[in-house]
This record gives C-alpha cells, structure tokens and sequence, in this order.
C-alpha cells in the first residue's frame, strides 16, 4: 500500500497514532534508552582516539576500548569532583550569604520606600521567612546534591556499559545496520551511516569546544567584577548553555543571584549585560564556528525539543534533545536519503 495516495484524514491519523505511540516507548524506556543515547554520542566522539590506538599504537580493540573508557571516567571523575568541592565551599558560606543578601536587600527597601513612597513591610517579611527557610540549613544544599549524584548512580552504570559495547562492538553493529536493508541499498546505506558517523561526531565535539568557550568567558568575566565563586559559575554556564535559551537564562538567575548577594546591585546588572553580550558572541561567533552551520537547528524547534525532552527523560533529556534533533536533521538533509519524505510529496496536501 502507497502511504502517499492515502487520504489526507488517514495519513494524519497514522501519524499522530505512531508519534503518540514512539512517545509512549521513549519514556517506558528511559532508564535504557537515555543512557543508550548519550554512550552513543560519547563513543562517536572518542571513536578518532580509539582508531589512533588501534592503528598507530598497534592495541587490540579491547584494550583501545578500556583505555577510552578510563580516561573518560578520569573526565567525568574530576568534574563531579570539581563539583563537589566547590558546592561544599559554598555551603560553609551560606550563612554568611543569607546575612549580606539581608542587608543588601533591606538597604534596597529603604532606598525604594524612600524614592517611591511605597510601602512594602509585609511583601519583606514574607520573602524574608521564604529566604530564611531556603537558607537555614545547608544540609539542603548537601541533601539535594547528594540526591542528585546518587539517583543518577545507575545511570551512569548503564552509560558505561553502554559505551564499552558500542565502542568495541562497533564493526558489528554498523554491518548489522547495513545487512538490514536490502542488497541493493547496502551501499548508499554504508555511506550514510558514515556520514551520520562523522557529522555526529563533529557535533559533539563543536559542543564540548562551546562548553569550554563559554565556561572560560563567563568565569573571566565574573572574575573581573569581582564575583565570588566565578569559576564554579562559569563551568555551570557552559554547561547549562548546552540547553540553547532556557539554559542561559537560568545560570543568568543563579550568577545575578550570587552577585546581589555577595556584592551590590550595580554589580548584579553588569553582570546581566556581560551574559547578554556573551551570550550574542556565543550566538553569533562560536556556535556558528565551531559547531557549525550544517546542524543549526531552527529556535523554535530547539524550544519544542526541550519542552518534550523534559516531558520524556527529565533533566537528561534537556541536554540529549538538541544532540538528537540534529542527528535527525543530518539524515533528513542529506541528499537522496529514503528516511523523509521529500518536498514534492507535499503538494498534494
């Protein structure tokens, strides 16, 4: 049966039916498949490396695989490390946050019932408790973050597992994606796989070269004004930016946060324009750079992805859905690839 002579209803119905059903599968299967997704993405790009010592070193597949892994352990060991240390600094001085955020606020009331004659007593008191109840305990902070590291335990797990196998097992896997498809399509198949391969792992590695861009601009910049915890805030930037939009705003809160509590207003707005200016570098220079423009990914779609990325997998699936989206753009673009449908197929809508 031809899907393109169906009826317009028919041809709705089946695709709304098998994207409400490819949802229902992603999220029952998001404690395999997340971790799946972003070993994926991880062994695309430790797979030059893993080639070097295979080829140039003379390793065996085993040993070039567990190699990569332990220097990817050693990566992200020192990151939760990082981390960790520098959240358990800033939680020995939380009492000393609450006390100058206290007195920079209430000077902040005074000036404002002075200039505007406004009377805002009770709105102070009622922030103050709420303030008081965030910032009475660090053990919160600790609690909240430990939670974190061990919730996400397990995936880790499977995301090693995960990366082991692909990355040894990867002649197998890529001749079982080739023998699935008929004889005749093998080869412009073996092409595509090889282009996804290598556009996918130039991603990836444009969006760690961003990472380290955006962390090293953002933490000189809070250094200059003088910002506390600039290199802790300027790592949380980079990472967040992965998350296009949304994520910069949020390490944008967090940074003014800090700023209005450990200095002066004024401070807190320079420090909202120097975000906004790198944020339009990043935009503009970096982005377009280094991860480049085959795989610029359109606003709207990006915001769409997150939003159902968060729906599916929670937090992961906020960082895995932009990786995703353009892996799928990839395969869409190129051409007289057989996984879209092409343009000349809508015209009869």
């Amino acid at each position: 049966m031809n899907f393109l002579r169906l009826p317009f209803l028919v041809k709705l119905t089946l695709v709304v039916v098998s994207i409400i059903g490819l949802g229902y599968l992603l999220a029952l299967g998001q404690s395999i498949l997340a971790p799946f997704f972003l070993a994926f993405l991880m062994a695309m790009l430790f797979l030059p490396a893993a080639t070097f010592m295979e080829r140039k070193l003379r390793f065996p597949r085993s040993m070039s695989t567990m190699t990569s892994v332990f220097i990817m352990l050693m990566i992200l060991g020192g990151i939760i490390y990082f981390f960790t240390n520098q959240l358990s600094d800033f939680s020995k001085d939380l009492p000393h946050l609450k006390e100058q955020f206290t007195t920079v606020f209430n000077s902040l009331q005074h000036w404002v019932s002075k200039t505007f004659n406004v009377k805002v007593d009770e709105q102070v008191d009622y922030i103050n408790q709420g303030l008081t109840k965030l910032l009475s305990s660090s053990g919160v902070i600790l609690g909240f973050t430990f939670g974190i590291f061990s919730t996400g335990f397990g995936f880790i797990i499977f995301f090693t597992l995960f990366f082991i196998f692909i990355l040894n097992y990867r002649r197998l896997l890529n001749n079982f994606i080739v023998t699935v498809f008929n004889e005749r399509h093998k080869a412009s198949v073996q092409e595509a796989v090889n282009e996804i391969r290598i556009m996918t792992k130039k991603y990836i590695f444009g969006l760690f070269l961003q990472v380290i861009i955006v962390s090293v601009l953002t933490s000189t910049l809070l250094t200059i004004l003088g910002v506390k915890y600039a290199i802790l805030l300027g790592v949380l930037t980079g990472l967040l930016n992965v998350i296009p939009y949304l994520g910069i705003f949020i390490s944008l809160l967090i940074s003014c946060f800090i700023a209005f509590a450990t200095s002066t207003p004024s401070t807190c707005i320079y420090v909202a324009l120097g975000y906004i200016a790198i944020h339009a570098v990043d935009g503009n220079i970096v982005l377009p750079f280094v991860v480049g423009s085959k795989v610029k990914i359109n606003a709207l779609f990006s915001f769409i992805g997150i939003l159902l990325g968060e729906h599916l997998w929670g937090i992961a699936g906020m960082f895995l859905c932009i990786p995703a989206i353009a892996i799928i753009k990839i395969i869409c673009e190129r051409p007289g690839n057989s996984f879209c449908i092409p343009l000349e197929s809508h015209r009869s809508f």
